[in-house]
């Protein structure tokens, strides 16, 4: 079989409301990608260049799980099985440093939950004991709960109370604490959810590696956009260090980063990623479908 990637759908699936599973046709993907990298995907010539963390690979093909949310995503979720897209490039960033490291806690939210499946799968592989939390608004929004079943221990938070704990994931975070505090942390979801985590894992001094969902355009660190500051303190002062998400990352210790510019730089083109969510909307028409 050629290993010219394709970029061909070979099948979609509906998770949740606005939620998809995609498998893609990329043997370069497949062969190379490892837990925790992503890969940068464009719907069009000039499509928005849209990071999405890799979610599991077999022979030839690899997973993604994508939420409809802005214009670039809704694209992509409307495209079908047999569609082509137009470019794929990765898998970029650091893979997740896999370990056997003891007791380790892993959490996923919303999407993120696809983000952490193999970063679970890895760790439990390496012989640790694997204490997985989930969280969504409801239960209907939550995802593949089904395919953490090798996981020691499965704890499921909603909002709303519809299953499992009523909360988010802190709130299981901490009843998990008061049984046995982990060696590791994972945290990945929205960057409200991983700094709030990142805040409890700090202390009580827990390293907590954190998925960083930067603004990004060429994923090789040229164009500075997805920079971050991490902070740390070694003897009673202060060092501060800029690094970039596609190279760096898209892993940090949660402890360190300064979450205050990395989350206002995620909404400095709020209102121009608005106009152009109107603008997409006017010429698709209704997506209450997704």
């Amino acid at each position: 079989m050629s290993k010219i990637p394709k970029n061909t759908i070979l099948s979609k699936q509906r998770l949740a409301k606005a939620t998809y599973e995609f498998w893609i046709d990329n043997a370069l993907v497949a062969e190379n990608a490892k837990p925790g990298q992503f890969v940068i995907i464009r719907t069009s010539e000039k499509g928005e260049r849209i990071p999405i963390t890799i979610a599991d690979t077999q022979e030839n093909a690899f997973r993604i799980v994508v939420k409809a949310v802005g214009k670039s995503t809704i694209e992509l979720c409307m495209k079908n099985a047999g569609e082509q897209l137009y470019d794929i490039v990765g898998p970029l960033g650091k893979p997740s440093e896999i370990d056997c490291y003891g007791d380790v806690l892993i959490i996923g939210g919303g999407v993120g939950i696809a983000a952490i499946l193999p970063i679970a799968k890895a760790l439990k592989n390496a012989g640790n004991k694997v204490r997985v939390i989930l969280g969504a608004k409801t239960s209907t929004e939550l995802i593949l709960q089904d395919e953490f079943s090798f996981a020691d221990k499965l704890v499921i938070c909603t909002d709303d109370g519809s299953e499992g704990i009523k909360g988010t994931v802190v709130d299981g975070m901490m009843e998990e604490f008061n049984l046995e505090k982990p060696n590791v942390i994972w945290s990945v979801g929205p960057a409200p959810m991983m700094k709030a985590t990142s805040m409890i894992a700090a202390q009580y001094g827990i390293p907590i590696w954190v998925s960083l969902n930067a603004i990004m355009v060429d994923g090789t660190g040229m164009c500075g956009g997805c920079r971050v500051l991490i902070r740390k303190e070694e003897n009673g002062v202060t060092k501060e260090e800029i690094k970039y998400v596609c190279v760096d990352g898209p892993e940090f210790d949660g402890r360190y980063v300064d979450w205050e510019s990395f989350i206002r730089r995620l909404q400095q083109y709020k209102e121009e990623e608005q106009k152009a969510l109107e603008r997409f909307l006017e010429e698709v028409g209704d997506i209450s479908w997704l």
